[in-house]
């Protein structure tokens, strides 16, 4: 059975008068799909069989920047990934909660990333450098130290 857990985040930036647009989803997925890993212009896809969840990420230069200047896997532990991941998660969902203050262009839907649940080390891999790749790409800071890479 299917785990009805869907993450969907959609943001859309205007920049050097480009639009970028970036969309992150921790979805469920049928047990019978097997591990991959596409990049097909810009689109990250990390499917995991044995958890039932994939990351999808569409954004302008991610897939680049992933396969050229993030850390390879098995540099962080799990516990390091899913500990920024949730000190960033909860980070952006106050930002989306405060369009007036916090640019609603980049912050436009939360995330349901949940401390309970084991997604693994790919699908919190994958989170965690686009988080980075974010913060670096579109100056922001989440908090705490941020990787320049």
């Amino acid at each position: 059975m299917k785990k009805c857990v869907y993450i969907l985040i959609l943001l859309f930036t205007i920049i050097a008068c480009s639009t970028a647009s970036k969309n992150v989803a921790v979805t469920p997925i049928t047990p019978t799909i097997s591990k991959s890993k596409l990049a097909v212009n810009d689109t990250v896809r990390i499917a995991n069989d044995s958890l039932e969840y994939e990351v999808i990420i569409i954004d302008n230069g991610f897939s680049t920047w992933l396969n050229s200047r993030a850390l390879p896997r098995n540099y962080y532990g799990l516990n390091y990934l899913e500990t920024k991941n949730q000190f960033y998660v909860t980070e952006w969902n106050n930002r989306v909660s405060q369009p007036q203050r916090y640019n609603p262009n980049l912050y436009e839907m939360r995330i349901d990333y949940s401390p309970f649940i084991h997604y693994g080390y790919e699908v919190n891999y994958l989170i965690y450098n686009y988080m980075i790749y974010f913060q670096n790409t579109y100056k922001q800071k989440l908090g705490g130290y941020v990787p320049i890479r």
